[in-house]
């Protein structure tokens, strides 16, 4: 069974950490590796909804998204956790649970994310959504990731490739175990021959 590990993704709310994540996890499984998104605002719709955004409750999605990602980790997975996780004592807490641990920090200007979000940030600026981080509530910008990656100035593709080589330098990946099209295509024709697609 290959190493699980996990990769956090951080930053305000519209820095990208959605698209980066699903972006990812199609090329990481390219490499043959087992992948699972942990979205924070879907995981709240979907496992648990008792939890609200202050302080202390972010801190409690923050435990229950690093018990989840630990299970899946210890069976081989690749955890793409997409969570604002605003503060950097709960990312240091979450760290020293999680090995091996990626922390990608996606900056982008509040107002890039409140151009991206608008209707959110509105709803937070006008008082209808409390605790609000960037609005009410502070981002505490990492103060050593493994990955900076500054999402106003660079292509979704550009992000992923930069990721992509620091998990190959940091031999996470390894460059020839990624699939060809060629390699996709024989094995979609298998399956396909054997009525699974």
């Amino acid at each position: 069974m290959s190493q699980g590990f996990v990769i956090w993704l951080t930053g305000l709310p519209g820095s990208g950490k959605t698209t980066i994540a699903q972006l990812l996890a199609e090329e990481l499984r390219r490499f043959g590796c087992a992948v699972e998104i942990l979205d924070s605002d879907e995981v709240r719709r979907k496992i648990y909804s008792d939890l609200g955004f202050s302080r202390e409750d972010r801190g409690e999605n923050l435990k229950r998204l690093t018990f989840i990602a630990n299970l899946l980790i210890r069976n081989g997975v690749v955890v793409i956790v997409a969570a604002v996780s605003p503060y950097r004592a709960e990312r240091a807490e979450v760290r020293a649970e999680l090995q091996p641990f990626v922390e990608v920090y996606l900056k982008c200007p509040l107002e890039v994310c409140i151009q991206r979000h608008a209707k959110l940030y509105k709803e937070a600026q006008a008082g209808q959504i409390l605790h609000m981080t960037g609005i009410s509530d502070p981002y505490e910008e990492p103060e050593n990731p493994e990955i900076v990656l500054e999402t106003d100035q660079s292509t979704a593709e550009e992000a992923i490739q930069r990721i992509l080589l620091t998990l190959e330098q940091s031999n996470y990946l390894k460059p020839d175990q990624a699939f060809s099209e060629s390699d996709e295509e024989k094995v979609r024709q298998r399956l396909e021959a054997l009525g699974y697609l």
